[in-house]
């Protein structure tokens, strides 16, 4: 177990700094606009213009440009930002609108997890009858129809159907409910749709027969193998989801105008604060990675099957 986690470590390791250093020099392809400030370029001079990149040390070498960034990064330091918020350290930044993403996030994550579950089990334990048809129904539904349509369905309609606030409010709490539940919408079609898949392969193999010769009564065939087995390789997605929460959801929280991470990398982008956009893409990317290794370590953890000696722990 050690050597496979090890092994994935430094896969995951090599990985990261394979993409931060591609998101470095395609953030260096970026035009130059985004070093100038609110004052943009229309106020400076060929020579000013040159000065402040040459400060802010984009003509050393990219050799140079891209040690002196990594040395930042090891010190924990994003930089500052340059439009969004001049001068004001990106990690301020990133705390301050974190948390609202991070609450949200994770209870949409919670309502999806617990009704996708069981969602799942029943329309497997119920196969090719009306629950079964109804959760299919939802799932083909919500896979086929881009979010955003049932995003502002959502907003427009229930607003008015449940008395509920349009708009996010961070003192009001009921502001929080269509938020939540739109970000939930799209997992809860997932989950269901894989726990139904994973149960009923469980459902059609042979030890389930000696199971049933040994006297084990169907509730606890359901539960202790069944639904505990199909689970097992859902749980590989679990952290990944968790740590997403962190980036936020940038179709909700621009809809609801919640002041979260996903509406800081629209609003970055928009006014090209190139630092803060880099910050933000590095930021996702470590999420992404760290997501998929603990991923890869859990699911070892809780499946004998997986090979974890030999040719390196591959699956």
């Amino acid at each position: 177990m050690f050597k496979y986690i090890i092994n994935r470590f430094l896969r995951s390791l090599l990985t990261l700094f394979v993409v931060i250093t591609v998101v470095f020099l395609l953030m260096r392809m970026m035009p130059e606009e985004g070093y100038f400030g609110k004052e943009g370029t229309d106020k400076l001079d060929a020579k000013q213009k040159e000065a402040i990149l040459t400060n802010l040390g984009l003509r050393d070498p990219m050799t140079v440009q891209l040690k002196n960034f990594y040395e930042e990064l090891l010190h924990g330091s994003l930089g500052d930002s340059i439009i969004y918020r001049p001068n004001v350290p990106i990690g301020k930044i990133i705390k301050e609108k974190a948390p609202y993403s991070i609450a949200i996030g994770l209870s949409a994550l919670g309502i999806s997890l617990i009704t996708g579950l069981i969602m799942g089990v029943i329309m497997a334990l119920k196969k090719n009858k009306i629950p079964d048809k109804i959760g299919t129904f939802y799932v083909v539904v919500i896979r086929a129809v881009p979010p955003i349509v049932y995003y502002l369905f959502i907003q427009v309609y229930l607003t008015k159907i449940l008395n509920l606030p349009i708009l996010f409010d961070v003192d009001e709490p009921s502001s929080w409910i269509l938020p939540t539940v739109a970000m939930a919408l799209g997992s809860i079609a997932g989950y269901a749709m894989w726990m139904r898949r994973y149960m009923v392969d469980e459902l059609n193999k042979d030890y389930l027969k000696l199971a049933r010769a040994k006297g084990l009564s169907e509730k606890k065939i359901m539960f202790y193998h069944v639904a505990r087995n199909a689970l097992v390789p859902m749980v590989q997605y679990l952290p990944a989801s968790i740590l997403f929460t962190i980036g936020g959801s940038i179709y909700i929280e621009s809809l609801f105008s919640i002041p979260g991470m996903g509406g800081l990398l629209v609003d970055s982008i928009q006014l090209q604060d190139n630092n803060l956009v880099q910050a933000l893409v590095l930021m996702f990317s470590v999420v992404g990675v760290l997501g998929l290794f603990l991923g890869d370590v859990l699911m070892a953890m809780l499946d004998p099957r997986i090979k974890l000696h030999g040719d390196g722990g591959g699956r």
